[in-house]
């Protein structure tokens, strides 16, 4: 059976052969290095939407690229959710009994994983601490994919120590920038073009896996695609239809998915379900080519988060030249120019007027959508991601000693002290 990657010179249509060129010339300086990635899920989520296509593509250009998940009870993922909304701002209890589940289930990964890499990569909080438990060969560092613009500061004290035994801290946007006494970079998040989730279907192909789901056509959708997770206010995606249904004639679709390391995910979908009607469909799938379908035959995709470290659904709308409504938080706004490739929007009754005008507007639809398949090409796609991680892991010396000296201020932010 004839098996295929994608390969770096693939992006050449998307990109340019000047771009690739210039991408490998960067890898050329680290070819063998090894490198892990640590997470704590192999699917749901943005984190799993990066490090699928990442993680390939850095093995393509000559970097030996593993990936690792860490493996919890239920109690540890229920802890580490709890770190993940005060992260963006929630409430959190932080006793001593969630502390020791946190460190214990950590300890235990680490000694089921040999971590002797020239770097290490690590994601998001939940195994932030296996630091602890290594005698380092290279560089590590914590990469952060949250909204971090007003964390709860007992939890922040609690993993400010954590964070800053790393060489470094990886953000997804400068405003995420912190006190530390670590180097900050500043690296956003993109989408893989070649996916199923991400590639052209044909017409037969969008029909076939609407029809599959029951998904009425003959009205305009109107979509919400992501994980069942208050921060996304799938209850004001709701409201905000139900209040434009009264001037247009359309059918809303969420779709999401339930992450094993989100215990609460199954709390926010049961709580939609009373909502479901002839005009509201609430489906739970992990199906990529129905996010496709969904994306590519939508009228309008929606994207109404609170908080929002990134938002990698909306990169993925934009890319099929669909018109996009977006909260106005995180990332969303550095992928979303009101009015010229999308819409942002910071309440219920915004996202309603916005859906009504977009609905019946087919021409400012195609106008937007167009534009907003050119931004995901030029800033968006991975491997624009893999470049800045080239640059990033060639600013590190031999001897991984990180400082202001060695980092290239044109792409890094420096916070070498308090």
């Amino acid at each position: 059976m004839n098996r295929k990657i994608v390969h770096i010179e693939d992006y050449k249509k998307f990109v340019g052969m000047e771009t690739v060129e210039r991408v490998k010339e960067k890898a050329k300086l680290l070819q063998g290095l090894r490198v892990a990635h640590v997470n704590s899920t192999f699917y749901g989520g943005g984190v799993v939407e990066i490090l699928s296509p990442l993680v390939l593509l850095m093995n393509s250009v000559g970097i030996n690229t593993e990936w690792r998940v860490i493996q919890g009870s239920p109690d540890f993922f229920g802890v580490t959710k709890k770190m993940h909304n005060a992260l963006q701002g929630g409430k959190i209890n932080l006793g001593k009994r969630k502390k020791q589940i946190y460190e214990d289930v950590v300890y235990q990964n680490a000694i089921r994983n040999h971590l002797d890499h020239d770097i290490v990569v690590i994601h998001d909080p939940q195994p932030l601490p296996m630091i602890n438990h290594y005698r380092k060969k290279g560089p590590w560092v914590w990469r952060c994919h949250v909204d971090l613009s007003h964390p709860n500061p007992v939890l922040w004290e609690y993993l400010k120590p954590f964070i800053e035994k790393y060489d470094a801290a990886v953000f997804s946007l400068k405003e995420y920038a912190k006190p530390l006494k670590i180097p900050q970079v500043f690296i956003m998040p993109a989408i893989d073009p070649f996916c199923i989730k991400n590639k052209r279907l044909t017409e037969r192909e969008v029909k076939e896996r609407l029809e599959h789901y029951e998904i009425p056509t003959h009205r305009p959708l109107v979509v919400q695609i992501s994980r069942f997770d208050r921060w996304k206010d799938p209850l004001g995606v709701i409201r905000a239809f139900k209040i434009a249904s009264k001037k247009i004639d359309a059918t809303l679709v969420l779709l999401g998915n339930i992450a094993i390391d989100d215990p609460e995910g199954e709390k926010v979908y049961d709580s939609l379900l009373e909502a479901r009607s002839e005009k509201i469909v609430i489906i739970s799938r992990e199906d990529t080519a129905l996010v496709n379908a969904l994306q590519s035959r939508a009228a309008v995709v929606l994207q109404k988060s609170i908080r929002e470290g990134f938002g990698l659904t909306v990169a993925e709308a934009m890319w099929k030249g669909t018109a996009v409504i977006g909260g106005n938080v995180g990332g969303i706004r550095y992928q979303i120019e009101d009015g010229v490739n999308g819409f942002l929007v910071s309440s219920v009754k915004q996202a309603s007027e916005r859906i009504v005008q977009l609905v019946k507007d087919e021409k400012l639809r195609h106008s937007m959508g167009e534009r907003a398949r050119e931004t995901v090409k030029k800033k968006f796609l991975i491997i624009h991601s893999l470049e800045k991680y080239l640059d990033f892991f060639n600013a590190f010396e031999t001897n991984y000693k990180l400082n202001c000296s060695v980092l290239e201020d044109s792409y890094l932010e420096q916070s070498c002290s308090n």
